[in-house]
């Protein structure tokens, strides 16, 4: 069965978009290409049972394994060395980026205390968009007893736009509730 998000997209975005923005070809209109989910670790590098519990919440988030990332250089002035664990991330496409993104919107973000939209700035010249989340508490899978520490994490939305009024215009009309600036 397709995610509703993208039934959306393919009934409702594309003909809006090809009629406001005046493209004379559906393929022209602006797609998401990934979602990608970042969670930096930091100091917390050596602690474990912590990197463990990270690499489980945003697994039961986004329904797909992360992988641990290393760093590629060492650096005296922030304690590392090269192949240190500094973070966790997810590559989402296809059918289960457009069921994250939909229960990213309907549910997690209107979980945030005092939300009143994304900033139009989080954009890229390059049709990227970049939302940062503080806690992972606010998705419903996480079971806020269960924590063992707040994180918080970057969820990094790539489409096919060219410039950043597109792009904004584009997850605007995706459902994404970006304020006007």
């Amino acid at each position: 069965m397709e995610p509703r998000l993208k039934t959306h997209y393919k009934e409702k975005v594309i003909p809006e978009l090809m009629k406001t923005i005046g493209y004379k070809n559906p393929h022209q209109v602006p797609r998401l290409i990934k979602v990608v989910l970042n969670a930096g670790i930091g100091k917390d590098n050596k602690d474990a049972k912590l990197i463990e519990s990270v690499q489980k919440e945003m697994a039961m988030i986004t329904g797909q394994k992360p992988i641990i990332t290393r760093t590629r250089k060492s650096i005296a002035g922030f304690n590392l060395r090269k192949g240190d664990i500094c973070g966790i991330m997810v590559t989402l496409r296809g059918n289960r980026m457009y069921e994250f993104l939909d229960r990213m919107i309907t549910v997690a973000l209107p979980r945030v205390r005092d939300f009143n939209g994304l900033p139009a700035s989080s954009t890229d010249n390059r049709g990227g968009y970049t939302i940062g989340i503080k806690e992972q508490v606010i998705f419903p899978e996480i079971d806020y007893n269960l924590i063992y520490k707040t994180k918080g994490m970057n969820v990094c939305l790539v489409t096919t736009a060219k410039t950043k009024k597109e792009t904004v215009t584009f997850l605007r009309k995706l459902g994404l509730p970006i304020r006007e600036e």
